[in-house]
């Protein structure tokens, strides 16, 4: 898998593919506007959660919103610099003419793999064209056989307010998921975040 998907160090690699989930919220409101590019963003608390050999870039994997349809994602990680952004955050476009806003909605996302680090660009109309290039080649790269299997993967079945054993919870990122055993073998849970 690792030659296949991933364009990425070792260390990235070992954490791959990560699942991840929370609530909507509104983000800079750049994406729609400036950029002609909507994003979904998680909150603070997701963003700070994530595992630190997740390094700042753009990232692809699968993502579906609700109990929706999963589709093709691309995902910056990181504090945007073109922005300078003071707080990381995770900036998740997902390949899809949804036509509404979805705040609110629980979003989950599967990262399979890496793309580039994180830019700063001269202009905004480089990295308008950076993002398009990085949603063609996410594109192409979830069209590969390893990356198509993870888009029916049991995480995206799990709903947002029952765990499997049909206790409340709090958020889907304090679930397990225990059905599939992921090719890397690492354990389920990870500070609160979904890593197979």
């Amino acid at each position: 898998m690792k030659d296949k998907l991933l364009n990425t160090s070792n260390r990235v690699f070992n954490c791959l593919p990560y699942f991840v989930a929370g609530e909507v919220v509104k983000g800079f409101g750049r994406g729609s506007k400036e950029l002609g590019i909507p994003t979904a963003n998680l909150p603070m608390e997701v963003v700070r959660n994530l595992p630190k050999e997740l390094d700042q870039g753009v990232y692809y994997g699968w993502a579906n919103v609700d109990d929706g349809d999963v589709h093709k994602v691309v995902l910056s990680i990181g504090w945007n610099p073109f922005y300078d952004n003071k707080e990381k955050s995770m900036e998740s476009h997902i390949m899809h003419d949804y036509g509404r806003d979805f705040y609110g909605s629980t979003l989950k996302v599967c990262i399979l793999g890496h793309l580039r680090p994180e830019l700063n660009f001269d202009s905004l109309q480089s990295l308008i064209d950076a993002i398009n290039n990085d949603i063609a080649q996410a594109d192409e790269k979830l069209d590969e056989a390893e990356a198509l299997k993870y888009k029916n993967h049991n995480f995206f079945k799990i709903d947002g307010t029952t765990t499997s054993n049909g206790s409340s919870c709090d958020s889907i990122t304090n679930k397990i998921c225990n059905s599939t055993k992921i090719s890397n073998g690492h354990s389920p849970i990870n500070n609160g975040t979904h890593q197979i």
